[in-house]
């Protein structure tokens, strides 16, 4: 049976302390690594040795039982959310590390929000009980508070050979009506108790809980054993093969190495295999497979469903693109709400360097490596300050550059408030599109939509797709400060060609025209990026944080108490709380903690003044023009937007 276990936690919780030891138990690895002596195994990377932190998702291998185990260590940091959201994808099971002296911290938050929108069946592990000031039963509690009731203790309650005692009967029993008949009229079956609890937490219904110490070993080998008896996969080798990219890298050497998770079916080296959606599919054969432990690897001619592998020959594939049977893509919620320029040294080629940057791009799609032409200069994505000092540490290990980044800026969007119709038209010499578009505001959060209003008669088929691809092609400038649009649903209404002059690029121009004259008609609005925030203070600071959040232009809910802490949740902008930890930290000697998570975006609480420092002209914006082009007497002239609609041949 082949099971990927994924381990997750806030940083310093003992993550990586914690897959060494499993990797030890079962003879995979022949000594145990430590992060503070920078030989761990998974943390293989001069980086990594170096600050101490887990930056990549690495992956190990170990045999127990009867079973081949995948195991993955994720980044613990935020700035590195985005990578441990894109390995959870590939996880059958996740083991979530939590300190028995910190508890549930920031990032404990942000991981158990992923596992549960992603339905992966979670185990808990409360290391660091020999510390002073362990409180597993707080840290318990904690659990049924903030995340779910419905915890059980396996380290006491379920024996080696799967017998479980009278408590831990009975909390699976009254999770099924049936068994709780079976129970009352029949009593206990160990087999039929086991394999409920197995269904119970495949299904996220129950989530089991053990502890012990992975510096010092306690409590592994018992949890090991439990992990082993209560998890199972069904995964098939029959049918067409169907995987999933979760990861991308490149070798020494410069090729393209993409991790796949396979899903269904088995995988041949010299396989054809089809990627990319429907519109848009590549055809590529497989050269190589890879099987990776730690960075050692073993090339193999064939995998089956279930398992983790790496394949070269497919020079096109994306973070999270669906592989042979399966097409539909992987969607994720980390996202970066900073921008930064990359800062080169005078004598470097900045578009050479561009290259470099589109190779990091492949590997991690959330930096959204972008090249403004006007401006001369590459810009990235980003979480954090940590991920720049990477970053610069990273480009100059691997393609030996010297860089630098600016000070991070906020990532703002724009959206509409008003529902209106666009339209667009380009007919100069010897071309021919018309496109109408009906823009309405979405919901929060929801990004851009489409939908087709549009008869066939009107227009075909395939220029009606056409004009969603270039919906869909790129990020759209909005006209406040030329941020990306979102929570917009366009509908293409109508539309017209040509059988003879519309030609290639016609629907984009009349597109892109089409959609920028609706949001000149439109009441735009600035939207910018809030946290969601927990604090938990001593009761003496309460009225001074209180004070600081009003003064960021955050929200709350009434502070509750737990003890002498004082817990305090909202919401509240990036830009006024990005800083805010050191800050909490110092007038609180460390007494504090501060949980901060994506909220996604709300209306800008400054949004003239944002505006005025952007300085954007949305009638100097090369790549989006308002006005449409008509064609008199063989020859092309422009039509301000205010006047478009009355000129349009379609209505």
């Amino acid at each position: 049976m082949n099971k990927t276990i994924g381990i997750l936690a806030h940083v310093d919780a003992g993550k990586t302390t914690f897959s060494e030891q499993l990797l030890y138990y079962t003879k995979s690895i022949k000594q145990r690594g430590r992060v503070d002596h920078k030989d761990s195994f998974l943390d293989s990377h001069q980086i990594e040795r170096q600050r101490g932190i887990t930056v990549f998702a690495d992956q190990g291998m170990f045999t127990y039982g009867d079973s081949n185990y995948y195991l993955i260590d994720t980044p613990g940091h935020i700035d590195f959310s985005p990578e441990m959201e894109r390995a959870i994808q590939a996880m059958d099971y996740a083991i979530m590390i939590i300190s028995a002296v910190e508890g549930i911290e920031g990032q404990t938050e942000i991981v158990w929000e992923l596992l549960q929108k992603h339905q992966i069946p979670c185990f808990f592990f409360i290391n660091k009980i020999d510390r002073v000031g362990a409180d597993v039963e707080q840290v318990v509690q904690d659990i049924q508070t903030n995340f779910i009731s419905d915890v059980c203790n396996i380290s006491v309650s379920l024996s080696e050979n799967g017998v479980m005692n009278q408590e831990l009967t009975e909390f699976i029993a009254e999770r099924d009506e049936s068994l709780l008949n079976h129970y009352m009229e029949e009593g206990y079956s160990k087999d039929r108790w086991l394999g409920m609890m197995q269904l119970l937490i495949q299904e996220n219904k129950i989530f089991p809980y053990a502890c012990g110490s992975a510096l010092q070993g306690m409590g592994i080998d018992d949890f090991l054993q439990k992990l082993d008896q209560l998890t199972v996969t069904n995964y098939s080798n029959e049918g067409p093969f169907a995987g999933r990219v979760y990861r991308i890298r490149h070798d020494d050497l410069g090729t393209k190495i993409t991790y796949i998770k396979a899903l269904s079916g088995t995988l041949k080296v010299r396989d054809i295999m089809n990627y990319g959606d429907t519109e848009n599919t590549v055809t590529e054969k497989i050269t190589g497979i890879r099987i990776y432990n730690g960075r050692e690897f073993k090339a193999v001619d064939t995998v089956g469903a279930g398992e983790l592998f790496a394949v070269t020959g497919l020079t096109m594939t994306t973070v999270g693109d669906g592989i042979g049977a399966l097409q539909e893509r992987a969607t994720y919620e980390m996202v970066p709400t900073l921008k930064s320029k990359v800062i080169f040294e005078p004598s470097v080629n900045v578009k050479e360097a561009l290259k470099y940057f589109k190779i990091l791009n492949a590997e991690d799609p959330s930096l959204n490596v972008t090249w403004e032409e006007s401006l001369q200069e590459i810009h990235i994505h980003v979480m954090g300050k940590i991920q720049l000092e990477v970053l610069e540490q990273l480009v100059k290990e691997r393609f030996n550059l010297n860089i630098l980044f600016d000070r991070p800026e906020i990532l703002y969007k724009e959206t509409i408030i008003t529902e209106v119709i666009g339209y667009g038209h380009f007919e100069p010499l010897g071309h021919y599109a018309e496109v109408h578009l009906q823009l309405r505001p979405g919901e929060r959060n929801s990004g851009v939509s489409f939908h087709n209003a549009c008869h066939a008669d009107d227009l075909s088929v395939g220029n009606q797709n056409l004009v969603r691809h270039h919906i869909f092609e790129r990020e759209h400038h909005g006209l406040l400060t030329g941020s990306p649009l979102t929570d917009v649903i366009v509908t293409l209404l109508n539309g017209r060609a040509h059988n003879k002059h519309t030609t290639g690029g016609d629907f984009r121009e009349a597109t892109y025209r089409a959609l920028r004259q609706g949001l000149e008609q439109a009441d735009n609005l600035l939207l910018e990026p809030y946290y969601n925030f927990k604090i938990k203070v001593d009761l003496d600071h309460i009225g001074r944080v209180i004070s600081d959040i009003e003064r960021a232009h955050g929200s709350f809910e009434a502070p509750r108490s737990e003890g002498n802490k004082a817990i305090l949740t909202g919401r509240v902008p990036v830009v006024t709380f990005m800083d805010y930890n050191s800050r909490l930290a110092s007038f609180t000697q460390g007494k504090s903690s501060l949980s901060l998570t994506f909220a996604g975006y709300e209306r800008c609480h400054n949004e003239q003044e944002v505006i005025n420092e952007k300085g954007y002209n949305k009638d100097a914006d090369t790549e989006y023009i308002s006005s449409s082009i008509f064609c008199a007497k063989g020859q092309g002239y422009t039509v301000g937007w205010e006047e478009a609609k009355s000129k349009m041949h379609g209505l």
